[in-house]
């Protein structure tokens, strides 16, 4: 017999919709559901002990997925060929060759799930699953991110129609709902979305949040925060002086590690005079915003924005960020800035920043 679902998670917003998505079923299904923790781009420090300490999750793996670079055989078949013709036989090679050196590092069966979860399926996940010919549902990598970056159609510019019609045949690989045995993807919202997609399913966030219980807002937070009361009471007693706006930058793993320091620091010029300052790091982002900011608050610990709205007691007069879609699902501000765009071409060529205007 199967056992029920198993989620693939990359960031601590993936394990944090894993954990809504678990919470939205009826109460005698909850915690029958594995997770699985990838290092592939994140660092989930102790996340994994914590989780288990909670005893919510049937079982939390960890995986050591290895980006393609890691295998040198497969330099030759990343290389432009020339021609259509010729770097569609190469992908072909790429695409199952590559699942099969990644087989070795999956150390998780999962043809025994009824339901699989994957968050980033263009990770190697995705090509071994569907190498092994195993249906999934993806999953978007963050809110409402296709918006701005809409990898699947920007990463297969040229031929789309036709490298989708190899996708579907698995001789070729395409995230974001394009693989063969990627069942659908769930996105929060398709009206913000400039591409549409046949396998999108809408699944909107907003309503899981709102339908937590008081004890499942606890079990979050105490996932996420190692010490929710010291956040808790390093926002109040910053905040005694009530004469002086709170203002709360959520900071992103932007450009080269020197401009991403110019860039909070014009915000900060700009947009927080006279202002107390506090810095929300993102988990992926590598700054020592203590050291660069010694007069500011930096909020320690690494989780999702999202689980701020469930420590009852914040509150901020102003949230600015680049890029984060999240700023928008923040409930404990009165005036949200998203810069956007416009603002990142002062500080690199915009073909980086601007990926669905390429499509």
């Amino acid at each position: 017999m199967k056992k029920e679902r198993i989620y693939v998670c990359h960031t601590y917003y993936h394990v944090y919709v894993a954990f809504l998505k678990e919470f939205a079923l009826p109460k005698q299904k909850q915690g029958a559901a594995s997770i699985v923790l990838s290092s592939l781009s994140n660092d989930f420090g102790n996340l994994k002990q914590r989780m288990e300490m909670l005893h919510f999750w049937e079982e939390v793996f960890t995986l050591d997925e290895k980006r393609d670079d890691f295998f040198p055989e497969l330099a030759p078949l990343r290389e432009d060929k020339g021609n259509i013709a010729k770097n569609m036989l190469a992908r072909i090679r790429f695409t199952k060759r590559y699942a099969q050196l990644e087989e070795p590092y999956i150390n998780i069966d999962f043809k025994a799930y009824q339901d699989i979860y994957v968050f980033c399926d263009s990770d190697p996940i995705g090509y071994y699953l569907n190498y092994k010919k195993i249906p999934y549902h993806a999953m978007e990598d963050g809110i409402n991110c296709l918006k701005i970056f809409d990898a699947a159609r920007f990463d297969n510019r040229g031929h789309f129609g036709l490298k989708v019609f190899m996708a579907s045949l698995n001789l070729i690989f395409i995230q974001n709902g394009y693989s063969k045995y990627c069942i659908d993807m769930e996105i929060n919202d398709r009206e913000c979305l400039k591409y549409d997609c046949p396998k999108y399913v809408v699944v909107p966030r907003k309503p899981m949040e709102e339908s937590l219980s008081s004890e499942a807002k606890r079990i979050i937070v105490r996932a996420f925060v190692e010490d929710a009361d010291m956040l808790l009471s390093q926002v109040a007693q910053a905040s005694k002086d009530t004469k002086t706006k709170n203002v709360i930058i959520l900071t992103e793993p932007l450009c080269e590690l020197g401009v991403r320091k110019q860039i909070f620091d014009d915000i900060i010029e700009e947009y927080c005079k006279d202002c107390r300052i506090f810095i929300k790091p993102h988990p992926r982002d590598v700054l020592d915003y203590e050291k660069m900011y010694p007069k500011q608050i930096v909020i320690k610990g690494k989780f999702p924005l999202e689980v701020m709205n469930l420590i009852e007691g914040i509150h901020f007069h102003k949230a600015i960020s680049v890029f984060t879609q999240s700023i928008f699902s923040m409930e404990f501000v009165d005036e949200i800035l998203f810069l956007g765009e416009d603002f990142m071409d002062k500080y690199e060529d915009p073909s980086i920043h601007r990926y669905n205007d390429q499509i």
